[in-house]
């Protein structure tokens, strides 16, 4: 059974990328199922640190894009979802190519939610694996 509780398309999120963050880092939709949301990310001097590698920040703004607009789509639109805590563990150096990151949940709660990315390379390696925990809020009424 699918977690989504609101209709979308991968080009609906592509197209609210446009003159975000998400955008200038290549950030790009590609994969939707039941109950994860997928990801690519360039790995070029857009998303290089000083050394030419990928840059852990980069990895965490690609974890935390996917895992907040996931949970966004997982609750009713009678809510929205804030980011309160976000870790990540870099795993292996990426030099060049592209990073695909899948956000998938460990919990969908009432008041909380938690998502686990994990980042892989080209060849299916585990670049970097982070854990999203998301604040459930209800949209105050306009009175």
């Amino acid at each position: 059974m699918a977690i989504w509780q609101r209709p979308f398309t991968l080009d609906l999120f592509n197209q609210t990328s446009k003159n975000t963050l998400v955008e200038h880092l290549g950030i790009e939709y590609v994969a939707v199922d039941d109950s994860s949301l997928s990801a690519t990310m360039p790995v070029d001097s857009r998303t290089h640190q000083p050394l030419g590698m990928l840059h852990g920040g980069a990895s965490v703004v690609l974890a935390e894009t996917l895992g907040s607009l996931a949970a966004n789509f997982a609750v009713s639109s009678e809510y929205y979802c804030v980011g309160l805590d976000i870790n990540a563990n870099h795993i292996r150096a990426v030099r060049s190519g592209f990073v695909t990151g899948k956000a998938t949940p460990l919990h969908l709660g009432a008041t909380t939610q938690v998502w686990q990315i994990e980042i892989r390379d080209e060849r299916q390696r585990l670049v970097c694996t982070s854990r999203l925990t998301m604040a459930v809020l209800k949209h105050k009424s306009s009175k």
